[in-house]
Parts: C-alpha cells; sequence; structure tokens
C-alpha cells in the first residue's frame, strides 16, 4: 500500500486511518507565519458514514486506501432495501441498506447502471457506498405550470422526476420533459427532450 505525504491528502483521495477507509472531502494546505505548512481537511468515514476534521503536519504520513470499484444493475427498492444483480449475471442478486446508498437513491432508476465502491480483498471485502454517474436523464413526473412573470423565486419551481426525487428547475421545464441532472451537485443542467 502506498504512502502519502501529508500534501498528498488532497479532494477525493481515500486514506486509511483507524482501519477504516475516510475519503478526503476538502483540503487546505496553509502556512502561518514562521510556523511549517499544515494540512487542515475534512474527512468522511466510508463505513459509518461520520465526518470529522483532522490537521496533517509535515512529517505525518497516511496510508492509501485501495478502493475497488465496479459496476452493477439497480433492480427496484421496498421496504428500504434495494436489490441490484451483477452486471453481467443477473442471477446474482444481493441486497443493500438504503443508508449505505444515501444520496445516490434519489437519482436511480429501474434497470440503470450504478458502480460499488469497495474495501478490503477477497472474504474482507465489504461494499462502502454506490456510485451513481455525474449526470443522468430523467423523466418529469410533474411540474407546476410556469406562471409568466414569475421570477421572485429566481425563475425556478420545483419538479418531481420519475425517480421520486424533487429538484428546482426553470420555469420552461414541463411535465413529459427529461431533463439533465447533475448527481454530485442535485442541480438542474438542461433539458434533453421536450
Amino acid at each position: 500500500m502506498a504512502m502519502l505525504e501529508y500534501n498528498e491528502i488532497l479532494n477525493r483521495r481515500f486514506i486509511i486511518m483507524d482501519g477504516d477507509p475516510y475519503e478526503v472531502i476538502d483540503a487546505h494546505i496553509f502556512r502561518m507565519q514562521q510556523r511549517k505548512p499544515q494540512n487542515k481537511t475534512k474527512l468522511k468515514n466510508l463505513i459509518t458514514g461520520a465526518m470529522t476534521e483532522m490537521t496533517f503536519h509535515g512529517s505525518d504520513k497516511v496510508e492509501e486506501a485501495e478502493i475497488g470499484k465496479r459496476g452493477i444493475k439497480f433492480l427496484f427498492t421496498t421496504k428500504g432495501e434495494s436489490w441490484f444483480c451483477e452486471e453481467k449475471d443477473p442471477s446474482k442478486r444481493f441486497k443493500l441498506d438504503v443508508k449505505l446508498i444515501g444520496n445516490a437513491i434519489k437519482y436511480m432508476k429501474a434497470n440503470s447502471m450504478v458502480e460499488i465502491l469497495t474495501f478490503g480483498e477477497d472474504e474482507d471485502e465489504r461494499i462502502i457506498g454506490v456510485k451513481t454517474p455525474v449526470k443522468v436523464d430523467l423523466k418529469v413526473v410533474e411540474a407546476p405550470p410556469g406562471i409568466k412573470g414569475d421570477t421572485a423565486r429566481g425563475g425556478n419551481k420545483v419538479v418531481k422526476l420519475e425517480t421520486g426525487a424533487e429538484i428546482n428547475a426553470p420555469l420552461f421545464v414541463n411535465e413529459g420533459d427529461i431533463i439533465r441532472i447533475n448527481t454530485e451537485l442535485d442541480e438542474y443542467v438542461e433539458r434533453v427532450t421536450k
């Protein structure tokens, strides 16, 4: 396993602390006057989901986590459990708790491909998360009519998507439209079709 210096602990890197994998959410390297440089970070525990802040100094080194990724197919969600199957073998089905999936569940529709993140090797391998593509296209199933001149709320309205998620969209988006969503920012990107 690779060791990372304090200045290599940057955004979107994965590290191991106390035996658990962490994702670096934010990193800020700075130097205060005559002192040695520091790296102030925000970390997310990929097992528990807990957020923590940690400051690394010039002499600190941490182990880089080897996070595995593989494609799977999302099938459906029922009673707080989401069911998936292997990409190449639909008979190999398994379930994951909705809490493990997190915000990604809002943008997953039946038979869509997603990526699972794994930590550990062989028998010790654990699924630690699910990632959707950065941009997904979803159909609008409910959209209140846009009222001309209604720009007091920034020219946006809340629309409901086929997955049940609600998102802010421009006034011109109507029921039946397919729109592109940025899943990382939970934002409308563009209208794909009318």
